[in-house]
């Protein structure tokens, strides 16, 4: 039997250092191959940050107003600036910017018929007008001629609200069936009874323009 270390009977001295080298080779190499097998990552060479720090890091600096009055003019401005731009954009007839009661395709369904059409409601501001103007009138004070212009008015504005209301839904219904048509009669008869320029969100179409 052989001592550690003792060199076998008829080996050479290079053989039996290059089977130590690669003895140990091989050992040095298995707790690597160990890891590999086993789904080891290597590490990033630096620790990973806190997510708290990552937060903070992603933060834009804020530098506080110095005292009150800065600070309500600062937020002030701010709602100034949301406003403007949501009234752009509602100009624009964008959805988003829209009050919930004109969001939808039904409604602007609505609001591009009512728009593409010529009607007497949208002028009864001027037919109040005209009212104003006899009453003051000392001749048709006391006459007939103002109940009479101010039925003829709310006539108008009545039946022209119902036909619209009437068209407006059986459009709807056409086109995208299934979908709610509640309000949309008293939303297309409302939009009518306003004068064309003041309208919003404003007209998309013109006048005579197919729908």
């Amino acid at each position: 039997m052989l001592e550690p270390g003792a060199q076998q009977p008829g080996a050479s001295p290079g053989a039996t250092e290059t089977a130590a080298n690669g003895t140990a080779a091989e050992q040095a190499a298995e707790p690597g191959a160990a890891r590999a097998r086993a789904g080891y990552t290597p590490g990033k060479g630096k620790p990973t940050p806190k997510r708290s720090e990552a937060e903070r890091r992603r933060r834009q600096p804020y530098a506080a107003p110095a005292d009150r009055k800065a600070a309500t003019q600062q937020a002030r401005a701010k709602e100034r600036a949301a406003r403007a731009r949501r009234m752009e954009a509602m100009r624009r007839g964008e959805e988003w910017a829209l009050p919930r009661k004109d969001q939808g395709r039904v409604r602007r369904l609505a609001r591009d018929y009512v728009d593409s059409r010529r009607s007497l409601s949208e002028y009864y501001i001027f037919g109040i007008v005209v009212l104003v103007v006899l009453l003051f009138l000392p001749a048709l004070r006391q006459s007939l001629v103002v109940d009479y212009v101010l039925i003829l008015m709310l006539a108008i504005i009545v039946v022209e609200g119902v036909y619209v209301g009437r068209k407006v839904v059986a459009l709807a219904q056409q086109r995208y069936p299934g979908e709610s048509t509640r309000g949309l009669r008293m939303y297309a008869a409302v939009r009518n009874t306003q004068f064309r320029r003041l309208r919003m969100p404003p007209p998309r179409v013109n006048r005579g323009d197919p729908v």
